[in-house]
């Protein structure tokens, strides 16, 4: 087996997605509908099958750490395009490739009657190429690039319907937070080039002991950990982390296929695994893996919250997505980063999988995204129905499902961790097994079983019942049968991507936890070379594989611990509350109606960003048009300009074309030399 890998197949991985995205962006109204999802769909398998290739050569020990193209160098510092290919990339390149095939092929059939069909063929694959890049970067400077690049192609994605006010406010909002973690990004890079010589993550590796031991410039606080923060920052944007989450709800007005590929396995992972890749400088500050580990267990804890108050199906998988990154947060803070990017793949597939299955009940629905509009569609929707529990499975940590292996994981690392704030966090993520069996098995329940509500009027609180009421329809066709929409199954090229995220999503787990955790998948490359695996520094890791015995004695020795007890806790209220007595979540809100307010309002979080910082950043804004531009700018011009006009007003009477004038100011003139040069020359 060859030990190194082939330049010109890394090098068509990217390029694959980029020549679709290319031809169906600048030719599609040549090439058509067809030609549009066939040439992007075909770039995207190449990128698979690639990627399927160069996985398997580097788990027989194959890797690639090279420059394929120089761009300019300046001094010693050299700006480079470059391949890292060790285990970490490989993992990455499959899970990406993987589910953006599956979104390509689900697209047909979910964006058939919608306008700019070429263009969102365009836009996801060109979105795989930015994603891609950023993997498979070797350098700062192409992180960035792909960093950004994923963010760019997100806003077009996110502002899809840019006729429809809401998706325009979405993609603003997604935009600008995003650029808010992406300054503390550029300072951390900022800072590593300052100090390390070197935008190569090897050169800069190579000397993480020597920034460690610096501090910053004025103060007391290290060096390192101020760039670990900053880094950190971004991957608070990028993976939506507490505060600056609150972008990714709002993504949700954009299509379904959208959501599934930056909420499943791309932009918003983008985070976790540049905060693994870095690992060899997050291992040599303590005190930016505590800051990690706190602000994911908030994440994780809080955000599931808000999906037990949400009636909109794309907004409760939404809010799974945040509380899901908290956990691969946390597991990243207690240097169990093997483990975070183990809950990262299987994340990717029963997320996915939850989203497409939210995207095919819409289209049953008839473009209705309420959940209180829907009901029973078990029967209507069977391939739907399954999947969607497959997902909702898999995604509670049942025993079995491959949820379960990444999520019982984590939990056991954080109880093993000594790191400050890990208490709080083995709280959290134990917590939120309850929160997540709630909010998952609520939505499963309002959705596929119980009373077919799609026969009753719209719920006037639902969008379609206010469009309803609107329009003086007062919703009373709904008991008409003649105009009642009975929900079906979706066509094959929706249902097939449904069937085929569903088999990773049950035993991605089982077959992959061993080598990934334990067999030394991750022993090897870059991102870990560093680190210490079974470690002295943080063992939390090397604890847990003292008691791991196989998949199967994992899942069964589950059932003596408690988060599959609160799991099942959390599907018999969710039960008990939708199924059994469906009267009771009223009461409840009515109840503790300041906390349900609290929720169905994320916090205030908008408001208060709203109001301290849209109108902090307005008030700045008029403050230096006022006092910068009109008195300062303007008054430095104008005034300079006035000046100018009164001196030549002086001057001019200085010209008056009389020889005998101009000899006397020359004469004058001379004096005054004479004398200032007589001065000068007594001193």
């Amino acid at each position: 087996m060859a030990t190194t890998l082939n330049e010109t197949l890394l090098l068509a991985i990217p390029l694959a997605p980029l020549a679709g995205s290319l031809i169906a962006g600048l030719f599609g109204k040549t090439v058509g509908r067809a030609g549009a999802h066939t040439v992007t769909i075909l770039g995207v398998a190449i990128a698979f099958v690639l990627s399927c290739i160069t996985f398997f050569d580097v788990v027989n020990g194959a890797s690639f750490n090279t420059t394929v193209y120089e761009w300019m160098s300046v001094g010693g510092l050299k700006f480079e395009v470059g391949f890292l290919i060790d285990s970490l990339t490989a993992l990455m390149m499959i899970v990406v490739t993987f589910v953006s095939l599956m979104v390509h092929i689900y697209t047909i059939g979910y964006m058939a009657e919608e306008e700019g069909y070429q263009r969102f063929f365009s836009y996801i694959a060109l979105f795989t190429f930015s994603m891609l890049m950023l993997v498979m970067s070797n350098n700062f400077l192409q992180l960035f690039f792909g960093w950004e690049a994923v963010g760019l192609v997100s806003y077009l994605l996110i502002g899809f319907y840019f006729k429809r006010e809401s998706a325009i406010y979405a993609n603003m909002k997604a935009f600008l937070v995003n650029r808010v973690g992406d300054f503390g990004f550029l300072l951390g890079i900022g800072l590593l080039l300052a100090y390390g010589g070197s935008l190569n993550y090897n050169d800069v590796f190579a000397k993480g002991h020597e920034i460690a031991a610096l501090t910053f410039p004025g103060t007391s606080w290290n060096l390192l950990t101020v760039a670990c923060i900053c880094l950190f920052v971004g991957a608070m944007g990028k993976s939506a982390q507490f505060p600056l989450h609150v972008w990714l709800p709002d993504s949700m007005e954009g299509p379904t296929p959208i959501s599934a590929l930056i909420h499943a396995a791309t932009m918003v992972t983008a985070g976790i695994f540049m905060v693994a890749r870095m690992s060899p400088l997050f291992e040599l500050s303590d005190a930016a893996l505590s800051f990690i580990v706190v602000i994911g267990a908030i994440t994780a804890l809080f955000m599931g919250f808000l999906g037990v108050v949400q009636n909109d199906i794309k907004r409760v998988v939404a809010y799974s997505t945040l509380s899901q990154l908290g956990y691969m947060t946390v597991a990243l803070g207690v240097s169990a980063y093997p483990v975070a990017m183990f809950h990262l793949m299987t994340h990717a597939f029963f997320k996915a999988l939850l989203f497409l299955g939210a995207g095919s009940v819409i289209i049953g629905m008839h473009h209705d995204q309420d959940m209180r509009n829907m009901g029973g569609l078990r029967k209507y929707m069977p391939i739907t129905w399954i999947t969607s529990l497959i997902g909702s499975l898999a995604l509670i940590g049942t025993p079995f499902f491959s949820g379960f292996y990444s999520k019982d994981s984590i939990i056991e690392a954080v109880k093993a961790s000594h790191l400050a704030g890990s208490g709080f966090a083995y709280f959290a993520v134990v917590a939120s097994v309850f929160v997540t069996a709630l909010y998952s098995f609520r939505m499963y329940f309002l959705v596929f079983h119980g009373e077919e509500r799609f026969r009753d009027p719209k719920h006037p609180d639902s969008p379609m019942g206010a469009e309803a009421a609107a329009h003086g329809h007062g919703n009373g066709h709904g008991h008409d049968e003649h105009h009642v929409h009975v929900p079906h199954e979706s066509p094959w090229v929706i249902w097939v991507p449904l069937v085929l995220l569903a088999i990773p999503s049950v035993i991605a787990g089982a077959y992959a936890i061993q080598p990934l955790l334990y067999g030394g998948f991750f022993s090897h490359g870059v991102a870990f070379q560093n680190v210490i695996f079974i470690g002295q520094n943080h063992p939390a890791l090397a604890e847990i594989g003292e008691e791991f015995h196989g998949w199967a004695a994992m899942a069964t020795h589950a059932f003596s611990g408690v988060p599959v007890w609160l799991a099942l806790a959390g599907v018999i209220v969710a039960w008990f509350f939708y199924m059994k007595r469906p009267d009771l979540p009223a009461v409840v809100s009515r109840t503790f109606s300041p906390v349900y307010k609290l929720l169905a309002n994320a916090y205030y979080l908008d408001k208060i960003n709203e109001i301290v910082f849209a109108r902090g950043a307005v008030a700045i804004g008029r403050g230096l048009w006022k006092e910068g531009d009109v008195v300062v700018i303007d008054g430095v011009v104008n005034g300079s300009a006035k000046f100018i006009g009164w001196f030549a007003t002086v001057i001019r009477f200085l010209q008056s074309g009389y020889i005998y004038h101009y000899a006397f100011a020359m004469i004058i003139g001379m004096l005054g030399l004479l004398t200032l040069f007589v001065t000068l020359s007594g001193k």
